[in-house]
């Protein structure tokens, strides 16, 4: 992903858990790539990913969330007993996956909007995945927390341009081969199905950062190819939802979005 960027011209600042590799990645590249050790779920060191970039370059275009871990444990193992169900189980997933994304989405806000000028194009892309947008049995916290991203990009993506001309598109990748996902690459090859590399999903990240204009979409990429989805979502909707509820569900979504606006503008509600 980095060196993608790094090879369409980008400046880049990037933050990781495993500061081995990161630093690695980042010697590569020594004139335009900075890394920092950062650990998603807190709050500050998202905080420290940006400041650094603002210092180092004098201000951020384009923010891109893509932190991630896998299913940690089964949430809802058959085995649990109300004796073992008194445990608190672990919330990595949650915290990384989703509490994560959201921390980095309303940072990013304001070091994109700082010094920026009129008409400058800026965005943020978030990673989600088809287990975002699909039931994925087992990964219980997994597909919550891409579910989650989901709604994060479609509440902005309405809502950033209007108010600070930023634009938000999300990435949903099928079955992409990283270690995450080494437990079930050989039962996925036998069955002949498309697989994702790493870097077939980086070059979709970085054809929808560039896209100057592009905002509310979702692509979902599979074996190195990506479709958008949300603009289909919409055209369908009258037969999935039903004509007549389809016009009362965009007509109370336009009433909601010019309340909630006129709210957070500390203006009088919309009437």
């Amino acid at each position: 992903m980095v060196g993608l960027f790094y090879e369409a011209k980008a400046r880049v600042v990037f933050g990781d858990w495993d500061s081995a590799s990161g630093e690695e990645v980042a010697s590569k590249y020594p004139e335009r790539v900075h890394f920092l050790k950062i650990n998603v779920c807190e709050y500050h060191d998202i905080l420290a990913l940006f400041a650094t970039a603002l210092a180092k370059y004098g201000r951020v275009d384009h923010a891109l969330s893509n932190a991630g871990v896998s299913e940690q444990e089964n949430w809802f193992d058959p085995n649990l007993t109300v004796e073992s169900v008194q445990i608190v189980p672990d919330q990595t997933t949650l915290d990384v996956n989703l509490l994560g994304a959201l921390y980095f989405a309303r940072i990013a806000v304001p070091y994109l909007r700082h010094g920026s000028k009129e008409r400058e194009d800026k965005s943020i892309t978030l990673l989600s995945s088809v287990a975002g947008f699909k039931e994925s049995p087992g990964l219980f916290l997994y597909s919550t927390a891409k579910h989650g991203v989901m709604g994060l990009g479609r509440a902005l993506r309405a809502y950033l341009p209007g108010i600070c001309g930023i634009r938000v598109n999300t990435i949903c990748p099928f079955m992409t081969a990283t270690p995450m996902t080494s437990g079930i690459q050989d039962a996925w090859t036998r069955a002949q199905l498309p697989v994702n590399q790493a870097a077939d999903v980086g070059k979709v990240c970085v054809e929808v950062v560039r896209s100057t204009g592009l905002n509310g979409k979702a692509f979902h990429v599979s074996g190195g190819s990506a479709w958008e989805f949300e603009a289909n979502l919409d055209r369908l909707q009258p037969e999935w939802l039903g004509e007549e509820q389809s016009a009362l569900l965009n007509k109370g979504q336009e009433v909601y979005g010019k309340v909630c606006r006129a709210l957070f503008e500390n203006k009088e509600p919309f009437r």
